[in-house]
Protein backbone atom coordinates (compact mmCIF):
# COMPACT_ATOMS: atom_id res chain seq x y z
CA UNK A 1 0.00 0.00 0.00
CA UNK A 2 2.67 2.52 0.90
CA UNK A 3 4.70 1.79 -2.65
CA UNK A 4 1.30 2.25 -4.32
CA UNK A 5 0.53 5.52 -2.65
CA UNK A 6 4.43 6.58 -3.18
CA UNK A 7 4.11 5.85 -7.34
CA UNK A 8 1.01 7.82 -7.14
CA UNK A 9 2.10 11.05 -4.82
CA UNK A 10 1.39 13.50 -7.56
CA UNK A 11 -2.19 12.32 -7.64
CA UNK A 12 -2.28 11.97 -3.80
CA UNK A 13 -0.34 15.74 -3.43
CA UNK A 14 -3.04 17.50 -6.30
CA UNK A 15 -6.16 15.74 -4.45
CA UNK A 16 -5.32 17.28 -0.91
CA UNK A 17 -4.74 20.33 -2.70
CA UNK A 18 -8.04 20.41 -4.46
CA UNK A 19 -9.91 19.19 -0.99
CA UNK A 20 -8.41 22.26 0.79
CA UNK A 21 -9.51 24.79 -1.83
CA UNK A 22 -12.26 23.40 -3.50
CA UNK A 23 -14.24 22.88 -0.40
CA UNK A 24 -15.84 26.27 -0.46
CA UNK A 25 -14.92 27.04 -3.92
CA UNK A 26 -17.16 29.67 -5.07
CA UNK A 27 -18.46 31.00 -1.87
CA UNK A 28 -17.77 34.47 -1.49
CA UNK A 29 -16.03 34.56 1.52
CA UNK A 30 -14.37 31.42 0.18
CA UNK A 31 -11.33 29.45 2.66
CA UNK A 32 -12.37 32.26 5.17
CA UNK A 33 -15.47 29.94 6.42
CA UNK A 34 -12.55 27.62 7.65
CA UNK A 35 -12.80 30.38 10.37
CA UNK A 36 -16.07 31.66 10.36
CA UNK A 37 -17.99 27.92 10.81
CA UNK A 38 -15.94 27.47 14.27
CA UNK A 39 -16.72 30.96 15.16
CA UNK A 40 -20.14 30.84 14.64
CA UNK A 41 -20.77 27.91 16.54
CA UNK A 42 -18.65 29.05 19.14
CA UNK A 43 -20.76 31.97 19.42
CA UNK A 44 -24.03 29.78 19.60
CA UNK A 45 -22.90 27.60 22.52
CA UNK A 46 -20.65 30.13 24.57
CA UNK A 47 -24.20 32.44 24.70
CA UNK A 48 -26.88 29.24 25.56
CA UNK A 49 -24.72 26.58 27.31
CA UNK A 50 -23.52 28.83 30.51
CA UNK A 51 -27.12 29.05 31.24
CA UNK A 52 -28.15 25.76 30.66
CA UNK A 53 -25.13 23.93 32.64
CA UNK A 54 -25.01 26.60 34.77
CA UNK A 55 -21.41 26.55 33.85
CA UNK A 56 -18.81 28.81 35.63
CA UNK A 57 -16.05 27.77 34.00
CA UNK A 58 -13.49 31.21 33.38
CA UNK A 59 -13.15 32.13 30.22
CA UNK A 60 -15.48 29.74 28.92
CA UNK A 61 -15.55 31.12 25.46
CA UNK A 62 -12.29 30.32 25.25
CA UNK A 63 -12.78 26.87 27.01
CA UNK A 64 -15.34 26.04 24.23
CA UNK A 65 -13.47 27.09 21.02
CA UNK A 66 -10.35 24.70 22.00
CA UNK A 67 -12.73 22.05 21.67
CA UNK A 68 -14.53 23.01 18.95
CA UNK A 69 -12.02 23.49 16.25
CA UNK A 70 -10.51 19.58 16.37
CA UNK A 71 -14.33 18.57 17.02
CA UNK A 72 -15.23 20.48 13.59
CA UNK A 73 -12.08 18.57 11.87
CA UNK A 74 -13.25 15.19 13.50
CA UNK A 75 -16.91 15.48 11.88
CA UNK A 76 -15.59 16.92 8.62
CA UNK A 77 -13.23 13.93 8.14
CA UNK A 78 -15.74 11.11 9.14
CA UNK A 79 -18.74 12.66 7.50
CA UNK A 80 -17.41 13.56 4.49
CA UNK A 81 -14.80 10.75 4.06
CA UNK A 82 -17.66 8.05 4.67
CA UNK A 83 -19.54 8.52 1.07
CA UNK A 84 -16.56 9.85 -0.79
CA UNK A 85 -16.48 6.38 -3.18
CA UNK A 86 -20.04 7.25 -3.58
CA UNK A 87 -19.61 11.32 -4.46
CA UNK A 88 -16.75 10.07 -6.95
CA UNK A 89 -17.90 6.29 -8.35
CA UNK A 90 -17.51 7.99 -12.07
CA UNK A 91 -13.65 8.55 -11.30
CA UNK A 92 -13.49 4.99 -9.55
CA UNK A 93 -15.00 2.87 -12.09
CA UNK A 94 -13.04 4.21 -15.46
CA UNK A 95 -9.49 5.04 -13.89
CA UNK A 96 -7.20 2.53 -11.60
CA UNK A 97 -5.33 4.86 -8.82
CA UNK A 98 -5.02 3.29 -5.24
CA UNK A 99 -8.40 3.92 -3.85
CA UNK A 100 -7.00 4.99 -0.05
CA UNK A 101 -5.82 8.39 -2.01
CA UNK A 102 -9.72 9.49 -1.82
CA UNK A 103 -10.25 8.95 2.35
CA UNK A 104 -6.28 10.33 3.25
CA UNK A 105 -7.08 13.11 0.62
CA UNK A 106 -10.07 14.20 2.82
CA UNK A 107 -8.38 13.44 6.50
CA UNK A 108 -5.28 15.46 5.21
CA UNK A 109 -7.18 18.23 4.19
CA UNK A 110 -8.74 18.42 7.05
CA UNK A 111 -5.34 18.23 8.98
CA UNK A 112 -4.11 21.40 7.22
CA UNK A 113 -7.50 23.42 7.80
CA UNK A 114 -7.28 22.66 11.25
CA UNK A 115 -3.91 23.59 11.48
CA UNK A 116 -5.04 27.21 10.42
CA UNK A 117 -7.80 27.25 12.15
CA UNK A 118 -5.83 27.00 15.20
CA UNK A 119 -4.78 30.60 14.85
CA UNK A 120 -8.27 31.33 16.26
CA UNK A 121 -7.04 29.27 19.11
CA UNK A 122 -4.15 31.53 19.72
CA UNK A 123 -6.15 34.56 19.22
CA UNK A 124 -8.69 33.71 21.97
CA UNK A 125 -6.13 32.17 24.31
CA UNK A 126 -4.03 35.83 23.82
CA UNK A 127 -6.93 37.98 24.37
CA UNK A 128 -8.63 36.12 26.96
CA UNK A 129 -5.27 36.55 29.07
CA UNK A 130 -4.69 33.03 29.35
CA UNK A 131 -1.31 32.92 27.17
CA UNK A 132 1.14 30.39 26.44
CA UNK A 133 3.46 28.15 28.09
CA UNK A 134 6.32 25.77 26.36
CA UNK A 135 3.57 22.98 26.52
CA UNK A 136 1.95 24.06 23.11
CA UNK A 137 5.22 22.09 21.41
CA UNK A 138 2.45 19.15 22.08
CA UNK A 139 0.55 20.43 19.52
CA UNK A 140 1.90 18.08 16.45
CA UNK A 141 1.89 15.15 18.98
CA UNK A 142 -1.87 15.68 19.83
CA UNK A 143 -2.84 15.99 16.03
CA UNK A 144 -1.06 12.88 14.61
CA UNK A 145 -2.69 11.10 17.25
CA UNK A 146 -6.52 12.35 16.25
CA UNK A 147 -5.14 11.64 12.58
CA UNK A 148 -4.44 8.26 12.68
CA UNK A 149 -7.84 7.86 14.71
CA UNK A 150 -9.98 9.25 12.15
CA UNK A 151 -7.82 7.43 9.09
CA UNK A 152 -8.54 4.26 10.62
CA UNK A 153 -12.58 5.23 10.84
CA UNK A 154 -12.86 6.47 7.57
CA UNK A 155 -11.09 3.63 6.16
CA UNK A 156 -13.43 1.11 7.31
CA UNK A 157 -16.30 3.35 7.27
CA UNK A 158 -15.64 4.62 3.63
CA UNK A 159 -15.23 0.73 2.72
CA UNK A 160 -19.00 -0.04 4.06
CA UNK A 161 -20.68 2.54 2.95
CA UNK A 162 -20.33 1.30 -0.81
CA UNK A 163 -21.95 -2.15 -0.07
CA UNK A 164 -24.54 -0.36 2.82
CA UNK A 165 -25.96 2.88 1.40
CA UNK A 166 -27.68 3.76 4.76
CA UNK A 167 -24.17 3.71 6.44
CA UNK A 168 -23.87 6.73 5.59
CA UNK A 169 -27.05 8.14 7.71
CA UNK A 170 -26.67 5.97 10.73
CA UNK A 171 -22.92 7.08 10.77
CA UNK A 172 -23.59 10.53 10.52
CA UNK A 173 -26.52 10.27 13.28
CA UNK A 174 -24.02 8.63 15.27
CA UNK A 175 -21.12 11.67 15.25
CA UNK A 176 -23.81 13.70 15.75
CA UNK A 177 -24.77 11.85 19.04
CA UNK A 178 -21.11 11.20 20.39
CA UNK A 179 -20.79 15.44 20.29
CA UNK A 180 -22.95 15.21 23.20
CA UNK A 181 -20.62 12.19 24.82
CA UNK A 182 -17.41 14.24 24.30
CA UNK A 183 -16.35 16.93 26.18
CA UNK A 184 -16.99 19.56 24.00
CA UNK A 185 -18.99 22.25 25.83
CA UNK A 186 -18.43 21.20 29.81
CA UNK A 187 -15.37 19.77 31.20
CA UNK A 188 -14.50 16.25 32.18
CA UNK A 189 -14.54 17.73 36.04
CA UNK A 190 -18.08 18.44 36.00
CA UNK A 191 -18.45 14.12 36.98
CA UNK A 192 -17.59 12.08 39.81
CA UNK A 193 -14.65 10.38 39.66
CA UNK A 194 -16.10 7.02 39.52
CA UNK A 195 -17.89 7.86 36.83
CA UNK A 196 -15.05 9.89 34.80
CA UNK A 197 -13.62 6.58 32.90
CA UNK A 198 -17.09 6.55 31.03
CA UNK A 199 -16.19 9.37 29.49
CA UNK A 200 -12.67 8.24 29.06
CA UNK A 201 -14.08 5.08 26.64
CA UNK A 202 -14.48 8.19 23.98
CA UNK A 203 -11.32 8.65 22.73
CA UNK A 204 -12.51 12.04 21.11
CA UNK A 205 -12.49 13.04 25.16
CA UNK A 206 -8.79 12.19 25.37
CA UNK A 207 -7.84 14.38 22.64
CA UNK A 208 -10.01 16.75 23.21
CA UNK A 209 -8.83 17.13 27.36
CA UNK A 210 -5.10 17.17 25.93
CA UNK A 211 -5.94 19.86 23.69
CA UNK A 212 -7.11 21.87 26.22
CA UNK A 213 -4.46 20.83 28.71
CA UNK A 214 -1.68 22.55 26.40
CA UNK A 215 -3.55 25.77 25.17
CA UNK A 216 -5.98 26.45 28.32
CA UNK A 217 -4.20 24.95 31.56
CA UNK A 218 -0.92 25.51 29.90
CA UNK A 219 0.00 21.83 31.22
CA UNK A 220 1.43 18.46 29.09
CA UNK A 221 -1.10 16.52 28.10
CA UNK A 222 -1.93 13.24 30.20
CA UNK A 223 0.62 10.95 27.77
CA UNK A 224 -0.75 7.74 29.86
CA UNK A 225 -4.15 8.47 28.38
CA UNK A 226 -2.90 9.85 25.09
CA UNK A 227 -0.80 7.37 24.76
CA UNK A 228 -3.56 4.35 25.23
CA UNK A 229 -5.31 6.34 22.68
CA UNK A 230 -2.59 6.01 20.26
CA UNK A 231 -2.06 2.56 20.52
CA UNK A 232 -5.59 1.70 19.84
CA UNK A 233 -6.05 4.11 16.94
CA UNK A 234 -3.31 2.47 15.61
CA UNK A 235 -5.03 -1.24 15.98
CA UNK A 236 -7.38 0.66 14.58
CA UNK A 237 -5.65 1.74 11.77
CA UNK A 238 -4.24 -1.85 10.67
CA UNK A 239 -7.66 -3.41 11.20
CA UNK A 240 -9.27 -0.81 8.93
CA UNK A 241 -6.45 -1.21 6.24
CA UNK A 242 -7.36 -4.89 6.27
CA UNK A 243 -10.93 -4.06 5.82
CA UNK A 244 -10.41 -1.83 3.22
CA UNK A 245 -8.22 -3.77 1.25
CA UNK A 246 -10.73 -7.06 1.61
CA UNK A 247 -13.72 -4.94 0.39
CA UNK A 248 -11.95 -2.52 -2.12
CA UNK A 249 -12.14 -5.35 -4.60
CA UNK A 250 -15.63 -5.18 -5.70
CA UNK A 251 -15.82 -1.40 -5.56
CA UNK A 252 -16.13 -1.14 -9.11
CA UNK A 253 -18.91 -3.76 -9.31
CA UNK A 254 -20.59 -2.21 -6.60
CA UNK A 255 -21.01 1.58 -7.49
Amino acid sequence: MFKELYNYRQLLKSNISKEVRGKYKGSFLGVLWSFVNPLLMTLVYAIVFPFLLRSAQPHYTTFIVIAIIPWTWFTYSIMSATNTFLVNAGIIKKVYFPREILPISIVTSGLINFLISCIIICIFVLCSGIGFSWNILYLPLIAIVQYILQLGIVFITSAIDVYIRDAEYIINFFVQMLFYGTPVLYSVDMFPEQFRWILRLNPMATIIESYRNIFYYKTHPNFYMLGIVFIGSCVLLLIGTLIFKKLQKGFAEEL
